[in-house]
């Protein structure tokens, strides 16, 4: 992950008319999130709107699971929020700071545009990114130009950063550890080898 300086508190900028239906939306998506989509609440500060958004099926990004961030500015909602990817991606439309660009918190924001339409436009930038408004010029450019190397370095983006723990990772609770004998080592042997996978592909990446 890489991170910026987006942990101001806007809350005491917004009426409390906003801050009641910020709240109201965020409580509800919670409770009945979108489809693929996670979404988390701080109490103490609203304008921290958090969700991971998993990977869609048949994209570059199938598996991972997305941390992102809604920023609320002073103005909002006359102004859009900005949108972040807290989990490192490679796409088009997602800067080195993984700022996400799109029409929509852009040239068509409208007020009455809420939270969980962002959510899903984000989802759906993940679907069908648009390399006319790219801001990574390089994905932008592979994407028009040689998809399956833009695929290719997305999925590799995707298993490095976006992938959940492995179940092998996993299993290697602090009892396993606290054992001796072959089944430690086993566990060792795996973390070792997954390790050993991380560090190769990390290597791969930076030749592409």
């Amino acid at each position: 992950m890489f991170f910026f300086d987006t942990n101001v508190s806007n809350v005491e900028n917004l009426s409390p008319q906003i801050i009641r239906q910020v709240s109201k939306e965020i409580s509800g998506l919670c409770q009945n999130p979108p489809e693929g989509i996670k979404v988390f609440m701080n109490d103490e500060d609203v304008t921290d709107i958090q969700a991971t958004i998993e990977g869609p099926a048949g994209t570059p990004y199938a598996g991972g699971n997305f941390q992102m961030k809604l920023v609320l500015g002073n103005n909002f909602p006359a102004e859009p929020p900005k949108a972040f990817f807290l989990t490192k991606i490679f796409h088009p439309n997602v800067s080195s700071n993984g700022e996400i660009c799109v029409n929509t918190l852009k040239k068509d924001w409208k007020p009455e545009l809420g939270i969980k339409h962002i959510l899903l436009t984000v989802k759906c930038l993940l679907i069908v990114p648009n390399p006319e408004s790219a801001l990574n010029a390089e994905a932008g450019k592979l994407l028009l130009e040689q998809y399956e190397d833009y695929s290719q370095r997305a999925k590799m983006f995707t298993e490095i950063h976006a992938k959940p723990l492995r179940a092998t990772e996993e299993n290697v609770s602090t009892e396993d550890k606290s054992v001796d004998g072959p089944l430690a080592k086993k566990h060792a042997g795996d973390k070792k080898l997954l390790d050993k996978k991380k560090r190769d592909k990390k290597k791969t990446l930076k030749r592409l």
